[in-house]
């Protein structure tokens, strides 16, 4: 098992997350982040940190986000999205993105 950033990421990239991993599992993009599937260790100590709640276990990804699994594996392996490691402020817009449900078009894969 490996935990999963969903939609709730996109265009808010808060970073909160990031600062409690002790594999350093998550990828950054340009307004989302993802998690390594191969790095995680199931420890789960990113999702309090989350404070829009996007992030799940996979087995426990709601039915209309799990397309997210497969999108984590691939953009975690893109070498354009490099790990991050240290909190950065989240996106300046985050606040009003934060609620914003159906938002997959506004994901930016740079």
């Amino acid at each position: 098992m490996a935990y999963v950033v969903t939609e709730a990421c996109i265009r808010c990239k808060y970073t909160d997350c990031v600062t409690v991993c002790p594999v350093d599992c998550f990828h950054e993009g340009p307004n989302f982040l993802v998690i390594d599937p191969d790095e995680c260790i199931d420890c789960m100590l990113c999702v309090p940190e989350c404070p829009v709640d996007a992030i799940y276990a996979d087995d426990d990804v709601p039915a209309d986000q799990r397309h997210f699994i497969a999108l984590n594996a691939e953009l975690a392996a893109n070498p354009e999205w490099k790990p991050i490691t240290l909190q950065k402020p989240p996106l300046p817009d985050a606040a009003q993105w934060a609620q914003v449900r159906d938002k997959f078009d506004q994901l930016d894969r740079g």
